[in-house]
């Protein structure tokens, strides 16, 4: 039996990742951002971005994963917030692991990935095999927008800082995954105050331009929720 203190056997240092479930919005279909592997296991396949932890240069895994965001999407200060904890001796050929997962909720426009066949947007409704056990990594991420989606601002991530209230409500529907009352809601984001308007307006094919707002915070929960079946 190992004391506590005693030096670690080489064989029974875990391998320690970060992994990220990148979210953005595209022409109504929630996207998730996925790179192939260019290595063994699973060379060719599919998978989350991630890598390894650099104890030498991370402090936390938080950092490895803002790390990770800079070398895979170009983006930096966008919201992130650790999704889960992964580990065991079958979700990786090379050994027992962890990986620290989080999720990253950005527009599009700040998303800056390089243009290859080895990387891509794609419509989390149109998924391809993943590696690992990154098919439930991702199903969890896309749990928690739903969830959380429900009574915080995080569907509006997926937005310009700027937008119109009907660009929220399609926000909002794509994230919980339901239609939505269209006067409940704003009656509902009237009453939670968490939007501020900009003074300016979009102008559109409709007769009266768009007013355009922003959120007072970055991020907000609500005692109630904006979907419809809560």
């Amino acid at each position: 039996m190992e004391e506590i203190g005693q030096p670690l056997k080489k064989e029974s240092v875990p391998i320690i990742t970060v992994d990220v479930v990148v979210l953005t919005l595209d022409q109504g279909q929630l996207q998730v951002l996925l790179q192939r592997r260019p290595y063994a296991p699973f060379v060719g396949v599919w998978a989350l971005p991630g890598g390894f932890v650099h104890m030498d240069e991370d402090q936390d895994t938080l950092a490895a994963i803002q790390r990770v965001l800079r070398d895979k999407t170009g983006a930096s200060g966008l919201y992130v917030e650790q999704l889960a904890t992964y580990s065991g001796g079958n979700r990786d050929p090379r050994g027992w692991s962890v990986s620290v997962a989080y999720m990253a909720i950005l527009p599009k426009a700040d998303l800056h990935i390089a243009q290859s066949p080895d990387i891509a947007l794609v419509d989390t409704a149109n998924l391809p095999d993943l590696a690992f056990d990154h098919a439930a990594i991702l199903k969890d991420g896309l749990a928690r927008l739903r969830g959380k989606g429900a009574y915080s601002t995080l569907p509006a991530m997926l937005l310009p800082k700027e937008f119109t209230l009907s660009e929220l409500q399609a926000a909002y529907e794509v994230a919980l995954g339901e239609k939505l009352d269209t006067s409940v809601f704003r009656r509902k984001v009237a009453d939670f105050e968490f939007l501020e308007k900009t003074g300016e307006n979009r102008s559109g094919t409709s007769k009266r331009p768009a007013r355009l707002y922003r959120l007072k915070e970055t991020m907000q929960t609500f005692e109630r929720t904006l979907g419809r079946s809560f």
